[in-house]
Parts: structure tokens; C-alpha cells; sequence
């Protein structure tokens, strides 16, 4: 027997060996976490949550009783809202500022999939709608203020990035050019059904909708 073939045969023999000293207890999962019960929100108190939809709180309570697994269920109700409860600044009109994250700053690309989820409740909730067409809006205006700029300041401000070299604006708080940051707006335009909305540039007027299509 060459040397090959005699440890490829130790290695056989040794599997088997340990297989045999393993008990059926070392493959039980000894405890399943998806059925514990004891589950607790980690939603803000709903006095302090940024705007409410009656339309995703309702989406929230019939998807939980579609699940059965409790954890993903608890995943659900903490994730879904947390845009609506977290982030979203809707000043009841026609302006709505989304934070990304827990920066005090608005990325195009980000705000925009960050409300996009609600996008199907939208015609189940006037002030949900009109809270979605506040942040398109607003990133009209945005884009206004510079095409090339990626993430915003709610007013002039400015920030620690005003160094940057680039021509940066007190309005702006990064100025990096992301491909996807104009494409959100046309993507968002479309999903809503505001598609006579579709902008058009002008060196005059900057960014405008368009009522061509």
C-alpha cells in the first residue's frame, strides 16, 4: 500500500471512529429561539415617533398574524416602521426630510429606499401619499442645489465635509457624485405613478418636472 492510499485510509478510519463517539444529542438544537415568546418592541413610545401611518400600522398586524415564527415576526414590527418612526421629518405640507440612519443628513439614494416599502400603502393613507410626494419634492430641490452632490443639509448649515475640496455649499453635506443618487428620483417617480412628473433640465430653471409623457 503506497503512502497515499494508507493515510487517506487513517483519515476514513478516524472519521468513522469519532462518528461512532458522537451521540444524537451533539445534532439537537437544544433550544429553538424562533419560539420564544418574550419578545419586546424596540420601537420608539408612540408619542416620540415621527409620523404614523394608520395604513403600515395595520400592514404590521396582518403580517404578524400571517407568521409563525415568532423572532422574524418581532423582526417585522421593529424594521418595517423604523424609517416612519425614526427618520422621517414631514412638516404636514409639502417637505419631507429623511435622515439617513442616525446622521443628521439626507442621501438621495438612501431616502429614497428608505420610504420605498411604504410606496404600496400609499393610495390606503392620503397623508402617507403626500408625506412620499414631500420626498421627491425635496429631492427635486436637492438636485437643484447641486446634481452632483449625494447627501444633504436640512437647511444651510453646512458641516464637518465643508473642507472638502470641491465646491461645497452650506446646503450640502457630501459632495460625491453617485450614479444611483439620480437614478432613485426617476425610479421613485415611476413606482408612485407620478410619471408626468419625470424631470427635465434646464441651465435656466434646473430640474423640473416635466409634463411631456
Amino acid at each position: 500500500m503506497n503512502i497515499t492510499k494508507a493515510f487517506c485510509l487513517s483519515i476514513a478510519l478516524f472519521g468513522a471512529s469519532n462518528m461512532q463517539a458522537i451521540t444524537n444529542s451533539d445534532f439537537v438544537i437544544q433550544q429553538d429561539n424562533t419560539k420564544i415568546n418574550n419578545y419586546q418592541t424596540n420601537r420608539p413610545e408612540a408619542s416620540k415617533r415621527l409620523f404614523v401611518s394608520q395604513a403600515v400600522e395595520q400592514q404590521i398586524a396582518h403580517i404578524k398574524q400571517l407568521l409563525t415564527n415568532a423572532r422574524l415576526a418581532w423582526m417585522f414590527e421593529n424594521c418595517f416602521p423604523n424609517t416612519l418612526d425614526t427618520t422621517v421629518h414631514f412638516d404636514g405640507k409639502d417637505d419631507t426630510f429623511v435622515y439617513t440612519g442616525d446622521i443628521h443628513a439626507m442621501w438621495l439614494r438612501d431616502s429614497g429606499a428608505q420610504v420605498w416599502p411604504y410606496v404600496q400603502l400609499a393610495n390606503k393613507d392620503a397623508e402617507l401619499k403626500k408625506m412620499l410626494a414631500s420626498v421627491i419634492k425635496r429631492q427635486f430641490k436637492c438636485i437643484n442645489i447641486d446634481p452632483y452632490a449625494n447627501a444633504f443639509n436640512m437647511n444651510s448649515e453646512g458641516g464637518e465635509w465643508m473642507s472638502d475640496l470641491t465646491d461645497m455649499k452650506p446646503e450640502l453635506h457630501e459632495r460625491k457624485w453617485e450614479i444611483d443618487s439620480l437614478c432613485i428620483l426617476s425610479v421613485l417617480l415611476i413606482i408612485t405613478g407620478r410619471r408626468r412628473e419625470m424631470p427635465v433640465y434646464s441651465p435656466t430653471n434646473g430640474l423640473q418636472p416635466s409634463r411631456r409623457f
